[in-house]
């Protein structure tokens, strides 16, 4: 199956962070830069509220099925690009990284290298806003219980997306999940898919932004729901 099925069977009901996402492009004007944008949970409902997006991600795949949905219809441009290398030839109002994208980054490095890439690509007084979440900030790995699967249905098909082992260190933690799809005559297929989340404070954040150039401004929060830990949103300027 596509990356972006998977990706639409876990993040695409998270609906918890768009408000503040809006919050941040009302205050700034846009034009906005989605990083890590998927197959566009954010873009799309910025580009409906009349912003211009753009809306990057590393995953082709998540590209075209943003493109997709966005159609004609919506002022949205899809680009394929990498967080840490990213070179658009344009400035923004708000750079935005929402759903823990900066802990995919692998460690330190990239996130520097997102962090450089992103002052290059604000205009002066303009936003970057990053999302980080601990797995486990309500609760202790050995306290958590086993957490119920995300299902999408779609053409017949029904895919199930299932939590079934954490591995928690200090530099990260490993969460493996088991994907599994129907088809519409019953056939099942599984497949074990591995996420890194790189455990980053907003502290850290924040130091790593200063570093590059970055004026610190008030944090954020995004309240947990039954399905999804809460963020912290770290917001950084440049001046």
């Amino acid at each position: 199956m596509t990356a972006a099925i998977w990706h639409d069977v876990e993040c695409a009901s998270y609906e918890a962070d768009l408000e503040l996402w809006l919050s941040l492009a009302t205050s700034t004007g846009g034009p906005v830069l989605d990083i890590g944008c998927g197959t566009g949970r954010v873009a799309l409902p910025l580009a409906e509220a009349g912003f211009e997006v753009t809306a990057l991600d590393a995953d082709p795949d998540l590209v075209r099925a943003l493109g997709a949905r966005a159609s004609a219809r919506l002022d949205v441009q899809g680009v394929v690009a990498d967080a840490r290398t990213f070179d658009l030839g344009e400035s923004f109002a708000l750079a935005v990284a929402p759903m823990q994208v900066v802990q995919l980054l692998g460690g330190a490095p990239g996130r520097r290298a997102m962090l450089a890439r992103a002052y290059d690509h604000l205009r002066p007084g303009g936003l970057l806003a990053v999302a980080l979440a601990d797995p486990f900030e309500a609760v202790s790995a050995q306290a958590a219980r086993p957490p119920l699967p995300d299902v999408l249905e779609r053409d017949g098909w029904v895919f199930s997306s299932t939590p079934v082992a954490v591995y928690p260190d200090e530099q990260a933690t490993t969460i493996e999940r088991v994907r599994s799809s129907v088809s519409p005559s019953g056939e099942l297929t599984e497949a074990v898919a591995t996420i890194r989340l790189d455990t980053v404070t907003p502290e850290t954040l924040y130091e790593e932004g200063r570093e590059h150039g970055f004026a610190a401004r008030a944090a954020r929060t995004v309240p947990p729901t039954e399905d999804y830990v809460g963020s912290t949103v770290v917001i950084l300027e440049r001046p």
